[in-house]
C-alpha cells in the first residue's frame, strides 16, 4: 500500500498533534486548544478522514463526534495489545516508571538468544504531559 502523504495545512497538522497527545478529540475540543472555530476544526477534521488519516471514534451517539488517527500499516496483521492510562505523577514518579518500562523491554531485547516461535515486535511507549509541576 502506497503511503499517503501528510498534509501540509497548518489546522491540518496542529489536528494531527492534538490527536497523537489526547487520543480522541471532538472538533469543539480541538476548537478549544487551537483557538479556532469548531465549524473550521470540524471541515479540517472530515477531510483527514477522507485522506484515511483519521476515524470517527466509538462514541454513544448524540451531536459530538470525537476523532481518533488511523493506524495502518503494510506489515501483516498482527496481534496487538495497546493500551493506555491517564496517571497523576510526580516528576520524580515519571522517571521512575519510565525507567521500569525501559528495563523490563531490555530485559527481553538483551537475552542474547531468541527463544524458538519468537516473533519481532515493536514496543513503543511515550510519557507525555507537563514536565513541570504547576503553580498553585
Amino acid at each position: 500500500m502506497p503511503r499517503r502523504p501528510l498534509p501540509d495545512h497548518p489546522v491540518r497538522v496542529a489536528l494531527l498533534d492534538l490527536l497523537a497527545e489526547h487520543g480522541t478529540l471532538t472538533s469543539t475540543q480541538a476548537a478549544a486548544r487551537l483557538g479556532e472555530s469548531s465549524g473550521l476544526c470540524s471541515f479540517h477534521l472530515r477531510r483527514l478522514a477522507e485522506l484515511g488519516l483519521i476515524e470517527e471514534a466509538p462514541h454513544r451517539g448524540g451531536k459530538a463526534r470525537p476523532w481518533r488517527l488511523r493506524w495502518e500499516t503494510d506489515e501483516p496483521a498482527v496481534t496487538e495489545e495497546s493500551f493506555s492510562a491517564l496517571i497523576h505523577v510526580t516528576p520524580e514518579e515519571r522517571a521512575e516508571i519510565a525507567a521500569s518500562i525501559q528495563r523490563l523491554l531490555f530485559r527481553y531485547r538483551d537475552r542474547g538468544t531468541r527463544p524458538e516461535g519468537a516473533v519481532a515486535v515493536t514496543a513503543e511507549v511515550r510519557l507525555h504531559g507537563e514536565s513541570r509541576a504547576r503553580a498553585k
